[in-house]
């Protein structure tokens, strides 16, 4: 009998429990809750990630192949469908941004290498597309038919971690998510052609920052 810990269980020992706590009691998210915690939904949603589940229901399947090691995993005992999607519809999604850039911030703080010698940081900005279905999500609305979300990723291209992400409707123009960029004085920031809108490129310039747009 393997008495060793789970993969999974070894990947969450690096997500600092204690800091995740504090932001939920900012937003009051295990407010009412008796068992369905909102660390039992990042860990479901951890693991319908990294097992590539496409859906709810995919998810609760899975785990429902897996409920004697639930408990074990952290994810809790009776985890339904229902009781997932109530969660992800009514807690506050602010809890698990913040957690995000929280860790993001750890992970570059632990990737850090001055690799172009320069007195700042090397950005890359850009976005992905991700597509979703128009009957379902209707306020995603892109084209006639299809409906969807984009990623707008600053990369951090010296720890090559992403250091901040936005996320809007599709058919929001690019060019607008620059103004969301938490821009630092001093640092270098990289965009492709899509992004040349002057105005904003000399906003970067007047924060004594530099840009470079690509073709």
């Amino acid at each position: 009998m393997n008495k060793d810990k789970y993969v999974f269980a070894q990947m969450v020992e690096f997500l600092d429990n204690y800091k995740f706590l504090r932001i939920v009691k900012k937003y009051d998210g295990n407010k009412y809750v008796k068992h369905f915690t909102c660390w039992n939904q990042l860990l479901t949603l951890m693991f319908g990630q990294l097992c590539n589940r496409e859906s709810l229901r995919d998810l609760i399947v899975a785990l429902n192949a897996h409920q004697e090691k639930c408990y074990h995993l952290g994810v809790g005992k009776h985890v339904t469908r229902s009781n997932l999607a109530k969660a992800n519809e009514n807690r506050d999604y602010r809890i698990f941004e913040d957690f995000a850039f929280y860790m993001i911030s750890e992970a570059r703080k632990k990737r850090i290498n001055d690799i172009f010698k320069l007195n700042g940081n090397v950005y890359a900005f850009d976005s992905t597309t991700i597509d979703l279905c128009l009957k379902l999500f209707p306020w995603a609305n892109f084209r006639t038919h299809k409906g969807g979300v984009k990623i707008h990723t600053l990369y951090d291209v010296e720890t090559q971690v992403p250091a901040f992400i936005h996320i809007t409707e599709a058919k929001i123009n690019d060019v607008k998510a620059m103004d969301v960029i938490p821009y630092e004085s001093g640092s270098f920031y990289v965009f492709d052609r899509a992004y040349n809108d002057y105005h904003r490129l000399y906003k970067i310039h007047m924060m004594d920052s530099f840009f470079c747009c690509t073709g």
